[in-house]
């Protein structure tokens, strides 16, 4: 009776902390995203001194047209008051109306962002299929000369831009050797883009690839400062073979940081989705902020901006989450 309500309090402790902290969390994560819509509106007013007129209407637009697009847009208002209406449409679900597709900005993120959280799956599965077994394999072999090789490799892919490293698999896979088609798949949804997997390996291996040489450094460092512990130690006294103690005891002990990771990199794989879905005309998010760009289609930039800080925020609380939650000595954080 005493353990149980020992265990009992135990949890409802627990489940306190844990709430406590989201308590402390999200406030913090809005006031982060509130920060953000800040400083980008007032860039963009910066670089766009006129507002979007100029861009919308061309560069032969005269003074009167601009001046009646922006009176019908509200860019004639004070900045700061463009400011607040901007965030009093925010608050009920509003992101204003595309200058260029002639659409709700809803709409068009809505149908984007799918495409692009199934291309960044992907290539995070890929990515850790890949690196998790390629740490592994480094730690346990340290100093010898796979090591090495598998280190300089990732150097280079680390060091690498997206773009220069997607054109280089156009050119071997697409151009030369015309294994795979240099095209991403074209499909309105979700489905049509699945429905098309070759299409998918060139922008799934642009992708992938910096994650792998990111993620295999992480479990290989995690990985050798495991295998220094004490408990490994024990294990090999007792005559425990080295490859179970690693595939039983190290593997569970080191993929803590590598899952924390992921969550910090959530916002950096949204980044990296601009390029590659703009190398390789892929229909997701990343595109339409790229043509958005390109045609000053204001609020469009604002919408793909707020979603990328919103994944940015729930990235990193993720990751603040599942490493105090897997790591034991860092339960104590989430009080």
């Amino acid at each position: 009776m005493v353990t149980a309500a020992r265990s009992a309090v135990k949890q409802t402790s627990s489940a306190a902390r844990f709430w406590l902290f989201l308590a402390r969390r999200v406030p913090q994560g809005l006031i982060v995203i509130l920060i953000v819509t800040l400083i980008v509106f007032a860039l963009l007013h910066l670089a766009m001194p006129q507002g979007p007129a100029q861009g919308v209407l061309g560069m032969s637009a005269s003074q009167e047209q601009i001046d009646a697009f922006n009176k019908a847009n509200g860019y004639d208002l004070p900045v700061w008051q463009q400011y607040l209406n901007f965030l009093g449409q925010l608050a009920v679900g509003d992101l204003g109306d595309s200058f260029k597709l002639n659409r709700p900005v809803s709409d068009a993120i809505g149908q984007r962002l799918p495409k692009t959280l199934v291309l960044a799956l992907i290539s995070m599965v890929v990515a850790l299929i890949i690196a998790i077994p390629m740490g592994i394999y480094q730690a346990t072999r340290r100093g010898k000369i796979g090591d090495y090789i598998l280190t300089a490799i990732n150097f280079l892919i680390y060091s690498t831009p997206s773009f220069f490293l997607g054109l280089v698999l156009v050119i071997v896979f697409a151009q030369t050797f015309k294994l795979v088609p240099a095209l991403a798949p074209q499909g309105d949804t979700v489905a049509e883009v699945l429905s098309e997997p070759a299409k998918l390996v060139l922008p799934v291996a642009t992708a992938a690839l910096g994650i792998i040489a990111t993620l295999s450094r992480y479990m290989r460092s995690s990985t050798i400062d495991n295998l220094t512990e004490d408990y490994v130690r024990t294990a090999r006294a007792k005559g425990t073979p080295m490859p179970v103690v690693v595939r039983r005891h190290v593997v569970r002990n080191s993929l803590t940081s590598v899952i924390a990771m992921l969550g910090y990199y959530l916002p950096v794989m949204f980044g990296g989705m601009i390029v590659v879905e703009s190398l390789f005309n892929y229909p997701g998010m990343g595109l339409l902020f790229w043509t958005s760009a390109q045609n000053s289609d204001y609020p469009v930039l604002i919408g793909c901006i707020l979603v990328i800080a919103l994944a940015t925020v729930i990235g990193s609380l993720l990751a603040d989450i599942a490493q105090a939650l897997l790591n034991p000595r860092t339960r104590g954080e989430l009080a």
